[in-house]
């Protein structure tokens, strides 16, 4: 049968008859038909031709705009920084495009080791001594980080700064659901997260550095209370901030998890990218995913392996602590060839030209009329203002002159209602800097005074 050619009614039948099922529907009894959506999926008709597709997906890809063609000061997790040539040339190579898990170590030494690299990268970025060789994405790695937090303490509870990304929250809600476990908030006030008292219920206490607004926290104190508790401390971190300040590890985090899309991962509407994830070493039976190793062989060579695997499923079924058998192993070695490209030195000042262009917007846009500053912390690449005026209406006069001038915070806070948050990286130049001053006092002004769009 060619890979192209659908099923037809007698294959069906076929093989239906092979396993002893008397229909399709048959397969699905177990289901709830209050689970089940009961009508053909919306918008699927009789089908195109190949021409018929390639046409309407052209005209969809029409309609989208790049932060190539209009000024982009979005963030909010997701953001515009430089991807250098080198990093497509090398993860386009066929060794490390098409492999998958490497089982087989003595044919996958390349792939091996480039996990094992980046597994270096991200230790020394978080100050912690072990790391995975990444996962799905940041949210999914804080919710996996509850699972590790859960497993280790047999506590029942989680209390999450609200500074933690609004996905990553829903998503470790999700887990927490799944498990029994309860999710509870703690305020962010004047920029910082304060906990409240925490009880000998609480696994673990989960913070961002920097968090939601930009802000950086300080995470020592908040670290501390959490081990005095008998808690573990998980923080997603935004790894090129990193480079200025004190490591997770540094500051008492027993979890280290982020985000990785910013190394070396263009937008591509956002995704796919990598998750990371460091642990303390007693941490490490319970660390998920794959976990490369450097050994000896026989005559004494250097080579890699995958280790611990018996924390996996493919070897402890349901007794495993990890169930992540896709690394996104290739968004990480675009991750890692990225660091290598900066080196150490290049991460920092990228860090420190983000830090001196973000000052630069935080200042002007601080000045404008009907725009104030919603905390006075200390920040990286990102920064929080409110607006004296209809944010959406700002929003869309200033995307009628080209510009995006940031992500609307009450779309995940209703209590953040004219909220903006402008994210600054080293795509921005000083003069669009000024264009969007320029653009969002205007906008600002005009939907003060009532002016008609």
């Amino acid at each position: 049968m060619s890979r192209y050619t659908s099923v037809t009614a007698s294959d069906l039948d076929q093989m239906l008859d092979a396993i002893g099922v008397g229909s399709v529907e048959e397969l699905f009894a177990d289901i709830p038909a209050s689970l089940r959506l009961g009508r053909p999926l919306a918008g699927l008709g009789e089908g195109l031709s190949e021409q018929e597709v390639y046409g309407e997906l052209r005209a969809l890809a029409q309609r989208n705009v790049s932060c190539e063609e209009e000024i982009s000061f979005l963030g909010a997790g997701m953001y515009d920084h430089y991807v250098p040539a080198l990093v497509e040339a090398i993860i386009s190579r066929s060794e490390f495009l098409t492999p998958y898990t490497p089982y087989q170590p003595e044919i996958s030494q390349g792939g091996l080791q480039s996990m094992f690299e980046y597994q270096t990268a991200i230790c020394e970025l978080t100050g912690l001594p072990i790391s995975n060789a990444s996962v799905y994405d940041g949210p999914s790695a804080v919710a996996a980080a509850g699972y590790v937090a859960k497993h280790a303490t047999g506590r029942s509870r989680f209390v999450v700064s609200r500074g933690v990304h609004p996905h990553a929250i829903e998503t470790l809600r999700t887990m927490a659901h799944g498990y029994g476990m309860e999710v509870s908030l703690a305020e962010v006030l004047d920029g910082a997260t304060r906990l409240p008292e925490l009880d000998d219920d609480v696994a673990a206490i989960v913070l961002a550095q920097p968090n939601f607004l930009g802000a950086v926290e300080e995470l020592a104190p908040l670290a501390a209370a959490a081990r005095e508790a008998g808690a573990l401390t998980i923080c997603a971190c935004d790894p090129i901030p990193l480079a200025l300040l004190r490591s997770p590890g540094e500051d008492g985090v027993d979890i280290a998890v982020g985000e990785g899309q910013t190394l070396g991962n263009r937008l591509d509407f956002g995704g796919p990218s990598f998750g990371f994830f460091a642990v303390t070493e007693p941490l490490v039976r319970r660390l998920p995913g794959r976990l490369a190793g450097e050994t000896r062989d026989v005559d004494g060579r250097r080579g890699f392996v995958l280790t611990l695997q018996t924390r996996e499923q493919h070897i402890r079924r349901e007794k495993a602590t990890s169930n992540i058998c896709t690394a996104q192993a290739l968004n990480a070695l675009a991750g890692v060839i990225y660091l290598s490209w900066l080196g150490c030195r290049g991460l920092v000042e990228l860090a420190e030209l983000l830090v001196q262009r973000t000052a630069y917007a935080r200042s002007r846009i601080g000045a404008l009329d009907g725009v104030e500053l919603l905390h006075a912390r200390p920040v990286v690449r990102e920064f929080a203002v409110s607006l004296d005026a209809p944010v959406e209406r700002v929003l869309a006069r200033c995307r009628a002159q080209g510009v995006h001038p940031g992500y609307p915070l009450e779309r995940t806070d209703p209590s953040l209602r004219g909220g903006l948050l402008i994210a600054i990286t080293e795509q921005r130049t000083r003069a669009q800097i000024d264009r969007l001053v320029e653009v969002l006092g205007a906008a600002v002004a005009a939907e003060r005074e009532g002016v008609a769009a």
